[in-house]
């Protein structure tokens, strides 16, 4: 069967379906050893034979969700040019080929989603409304009509994280704009120091310690698959239906004297 080229790729677990079209319109995918930049193309992988970067395209395997926790000074990508530790590193003893849904600055810590699901990994990068909760330390702290301001301009949801001496807080976002509020900060004279994500919707870190990774449950991917349905739903299907207005009882009728 004829399918677009990047969704062969992301199903195979190569990479997600964005990064299949940054492969493809690089030069770095062929087709019975022709060359494929045209991001419409499609093929049959059942007779076509495909390449990605140089590498024979393989059927899918068993699909792998793991959460990492990324420690600061790691790249967010499975191998690095210039050497740095990258996410290939800290995957100890897992067998199957992951890559990263989205990614995190190389400073930043946190909560890293990795699959070789390139469905699931392209409907994340594509939700406007997924949150993802993140801990930002600043290098002051915020005044209540600040915080107003940012999030109004942001559209996070931000707050201070008590049990901290330093000007520690917590930002929720749904559209992942967290450049934007980097940079919103920034222009208000809070430059944020440390930025830890510990949240993409119904997965969190806990407890997990930096650079360790473990796998997640049926019910994990379940439910974050649940999240990502109801966004394509149309809004009203997303709201619970009203509950029946009770009928009342007609007062009994008083017998005539």
């Amino acid at each position: 069967m004829l399918e677009r080229l990047q969704k062969i790729i992301a199903r195979a677990g190569l990479a997600s379906r964005r990064h299949a079209e940054e492969l493809i319109a690089s030069g770095q995918v062929t087709v019975n050893g022709r060359v494929i930049t045209e991001l419409g193309t499609k093929a049959d992988e059942s007779r076509d034979h495909i390449k990605v970067s140089g590498k024979l395209l393989r059927p899918e395997g068993q699909r792998a969700y793991l959460l990492l926790h990324k420690p600061p000074a790691v790249v967010s990508t499975m191998s690095d040019p210039e050497g740095r530790v990258s996410l290939r590193d800290l995957l100890h003893g897992v067998p199957e080929r992951v890559f990263p849904v989205g990614r995190l600055e190389y400073h930043s810590s946190g909560l890293v989603l990795l699959t070789n699901d390139g469905d699931l990994a392209n409907r994340i990068l594509k939700s406007r409304s997924l949150p993802q909760t993140y801990h930002l330390k600043l290098k002051s702290l915020l005044t209540f009509a600040e915080v107003e301001a940012i999030s109004r301009s942001t559209g996070a949801s931000i707050s201070r994280l008590r049990g901290k001496d330093s000007p520690w807080y917590e930002a929720t976002l749904s559209d992942a704009r967290r450049d934007s509020l980097r940079e919103r900060l920034f222009q208000t004279g809070h430059r944020v120091e440390k930025m830890k994500r510990t949240a993409i919707g119904n997965l969190t870190l806990e407890s997990l310690a930096p650079g360790h990774h473990r796998p997640l449950s049926p019910a994990e991917v379940s439910a974050l698959s649940r999240s990502l349905d109801k966004e394509s739903l149309p809004a009203a299907a997303r709201k619970p239906a009203p509950r029946a207005a009770k009928q009342r009882k007609p007062p009994p009728r008083r017998s005539k004297s």
